[in-house]
């Protein structure tokens, strides 16, 4: 089981930033070999929340929540990162759900886009996540829009 913590930007210490930021940079940049700007501005933008999950002190679950109108209409989330060493723990799925809850608690009844990897879309559909876009690639990796609608 995870511990959670969701924090603004503010809220972060110097730790969990510099831990945050190394598990993005090793499984976007080192693991998936793409080079890409990983510090986009949208980290510390108000509205903008970090959830982490940590087992035995180590971080190593990580999403970005993200207010309407950051990176798409919606709320968004992005960024979600599994440390490779858990892999196989159900750590993502858990992550997941707990950004899904997190999301409905700032911001209630509202859809979720993401921009998902290809491989990852049958995960997101387990969670109600509908495919509302073609194959793209960003930063050289096949992506697909996707959205939970909430319905009003």
């Amino acid at each position: 089981m995870l511990n959670w913590c969701l924090l603004p930007f503010s809220g972060l210490t110097t730790d969990q930033l510099y831990e945050l930021l190394k598990l993005r940079t090793d499984v976007f940049v080192v693991e998936q070999n793409c080079p890409y700007p990983e510090l986009d501005d949208k980290d510390r933008i108000n509205g903008v929340y970090h959830l982490l999950g940590t087992s035995n002190s180590e971080l190593v679950a990580y999403a970005r929540l993200l207010p309407p109108g950051v990176s798409f209409p919606q709320v968004s989330i992005g960024r979600v990162a599994v440390a490779g060493h858990t892999r196989g723990k159900k750590y993502g799925h858990q992550l997941i759900g707990k950004a899904l809850e997190e999301c409905q608690r700032l911001w209630p009844d509202t859809d979720i886009q993401i921009g998902a990897q290809v491989y990852l879309e049958k995960v997101y559909q387990q969670f109600g996540f509908v495919r509302n876009s073609e194959d793209y690639l960003e930063d050289g990796i096949p992506h697909v829009d996707m959205v939970l609608s909430k319905g009003r």
